[in-house]
């Protein structure tokens, strides 16, 4: 196996020179430059990587936690980070933590001993209940929340509750059913909160029956249809899932039932999976740009590995509200 002293004799230059050639080629005349890559060429020779990140004291390598691994939203916005990531000579790791603290912490110890440079987690922060921020380890949190203590990237999810609700309420609705995350996920408490809101400004009292907590998995969804259902003289008119994988299959439930979506009964999501546009009907929802939050995460967290002072380190993104089928006017 060749080694950069070979390609140095090759080339006719000193090591450094080849070295520089490596790492930094904007610092080696382009003569220089085309000698060195002939000699490469010729010689087949592989750069040893894990060297070169020793001696620059960078792995070149970012780790994100995942919080579930088969969430649509998450591969979206690993899609995003990994385009910036690879752009700027990066690898991703991905850590699926399945929402475990002692998971986090063995990715966030790659960081402490420098197997990783960074971190974006895209588990939202939960005061008392998270290992981020943690001194000497640089993070950036993707599709998180409000008050979240370090830099951070995501849409404002209570106004974007308030707007789905508001336009509920604007269809006639003043019964509508929340099936929710779980009742301490940050997620749920700002969604929640754009709900109340909503009611308030409508002058409609809230009404602890009309929610269903859930774990934005399928399952909830067909429990929460069956839930509803059942709910006889106080059945709602209108549901506001706070997540699309919820809203499909609480549409799948309440058909089981007989009912019609959106003749009998409105459904909305949140997020716009791709397969809630093709649904029949399909699902009226809120678009969060998942892609661009993982793109300005990556942006976010470079900056900050390789020093720089980012303009701000909080990001609230716009987001989008997609009226299609699966809502209408109460009867």
């Amino acid at each position: 196996m060749s080694t950069i002293r070979d390609v140095a004799k090759e080339a006719g230059l000193s090591t450094g020179t080849v070295s520089k050639a490596l790492s930094a080629p904007k610092t080696v005349s382009p003569k220089n430059l085309a000698k060195v890559q002939i000699a490469i060429k010729k010689l087949n020779y592989k750069p040893n990587m894990l060297s070169q990140k020793f001696r620059n004291k960078q792995s070149k390598t970012i780790v994100v936690l995942v919080p579930d691994i088969a969430n649509l939203f998450f591969a979206q916005v690993i899609s995003g980070i990994e385009f910036i990531a690879q752009k700027k000579g990066y690898s991703v790791l991905l850590g699926d933590t399945r929402d475990d603290i002692d998971r986090e912490q063995e990715y966030i110890k790659m960081v402490e001993t420098r197997l990783a440079d960074g971190i974006i987690n895209l588990r939202p922060y939960i005061e008392g209940d998270s290992m981020l921020p943690n001194d000497g380890v640089v993070a950036v949190s993707a599709g998180g929340c409000e008050n979240t203590p370090y830099p951070s990237v995501r849409i404002d999810n209570a106004g974007a509750s308030k707007k789905v609700v508001n336009y509920l309420l604007s269809l006639g609705h003043t019964r509508i059913g929340v099936i929710s995350g779980l009742a301490n996920n940050p997620h749920t408490l700002d969604r929640m909160a754009g709900y109340k809101a909503a009611l308030e400004l409508a002058g409609i009292e809230f009404d602890p029956d009309l929610i269903y907590e859930g774990d934005f998995k399928y399952w909830s969804g067909m429990n929460a249809a069956e839930y509803f259902y059942q709910l006889e003289d106080k059945k709602p008119t209108a549901i506001f899932s706070m997540n699309d994988e919820m809203a499909i299959s609480a549409m799948k439930g309440f058909l089981n039932h007989g009912l019609r979506i959106p003749e009998d009964i409105s459904i909305t999501g949140f997020d716009d999976r791709q397969v809630s546009r093709y649904l029949n009907p399909a699902l009226t929802t809120v678009s969060q740009p998942a892609e661009k939050i993982g793109e300005r995460s990556a942006e976010l967290l470079l900056q900050l590995i390789e020093g720089k002072k980012p303009n701000q380190t909080e990001f609230v993104l716009p987001y989008d509200f997609v009226i299609r089928e699966s809502t209408a006017p109460i009867k």
